[in-house]
């Protein structure tokens, strides 16, 4: 395959990861059982999936480099797993529009702490992209008009902002990681996340009262299996070949297609301020993504 037809396959596997990224919050919607329940099986089924994908294209995993980061995957793979409960439930509190958007203060969280806990240089021109995150940030979640809310929509949004910092927990966590391939850190942690998560399930959440119908599981399994195990494998297969401010671009399909879909199918609008908010959050997020590191 040559560099061309090689690109056009990445961008076409990026895009790919990203719709599929995108359509979690109306599968989330559809299941009938408990936010944790979905994170911990995702997580299991989900690392499942990706060493079967892994195994059929006939990689293998590098045990010795998982066990010299295994303290920090073990701690980043349970930062994801409730990242993933704070997000399942921020959907149900709140439109998965304002829930996806909420998610995506990540990259703003991970500017704000870099210099703190990396060391990095924060320049003015990430300065006024955290600024116009936050403006953004106040015009969807709606505190120019409280009264506009719907009753609980606040803690949809507050458990939204909780995913996004946990989100930048995983991501600063990552950068920590020393010679560790991308499918062997991600199926640790995806392992870590639904071990983690089991006790919580296990005491927190009343499984005995579930009865679970066959629509519920299938929608389950699609999460587990597509929107993780397929939905990672084309990412990471992307990512390996595309250049970094592609992929970093590419990757806003994400919010969009929530976006898009939360409109067409669940009739969620954003409203004027919602969407000047949202186009000061992506807009200021990707522009950090795509200034220099310093």
């Amino acid at each position: 395959m040559n560099r061309d037809n090689a690109l056009r396959t990445a961008r076409l596997r990026l895009i790919g990861s990203m719709m599929l990224f995108g359509t979690i919050g109306l599968f989330r919607r559809s299941i009938a059982l408990p936010s944790g329940l979905i994170a911990c099986w995702r997580g299991l089924v989900g690392c499942l999936s990706l060493l079967l994908l892994l195994r059929l294209r006939g990689g293998r995993l590098h045990m010795q480099a998982i066990r010299r980061n295994a303290a920090i995957l073990a701690l980043s793979g349970a930062a994801m797993g409730f990242n993933w409960i704070l997000l399942f439930e921020a959907y149900r509190y709140t439109s998965v529009a304002e829930a996806t958007l909420c998610y995506y203060m990540a990259p703003v969280i991970v500017i704000v702490l870099s210099p703190i806990l990396l060391g990095e240089r924060l320049g003015w021109k990430k300065g006024v992209c955290v600024l116009a995150a936050a403006v953004g940030m106040v015009l969807i979640s709606g505190a120019t008009d409280p009264a506009a809310r719907e009753p609980g929509a606040w803690r949809g949004t507050l458990l939204g902002l909780g995913a996004a910092g946990l989100y930048a927990a995983v991501v600063l966590l990552n950068k920590r990681l020393r010679q560790i391939g991308a499918y062997e850190r991600t199926v640790v942690q995806l392992l870590a996340a639904g071990l983690v998560l089991m006790p919580y399930v296990l005491t927190v959440e009343t499984l005995p009262a579930l009865h679970p119908d066959m629509r519920d599981i299938l929608l389950l399994l699609t999460v587990c299996i597509v929107h993780t195990g397929l939905a990672y494998a084309l990412f990471f297969g992307a990512v390996s070949v595309l250049p970094a401010q592609t992929a970093a671009i590419l990757s806003y399909l994400d919010p969009i297609t929530a976006l898009l879909l939360s409109a067409l199918f669940l009739h969620e609008h954003l409203g004027a301020a919602g969407v000047v908010g949202a186009v000061l959050l992506l807009g200021a997020a990707a522009v950090s993504e795509a200034l220099p590191q310093k």
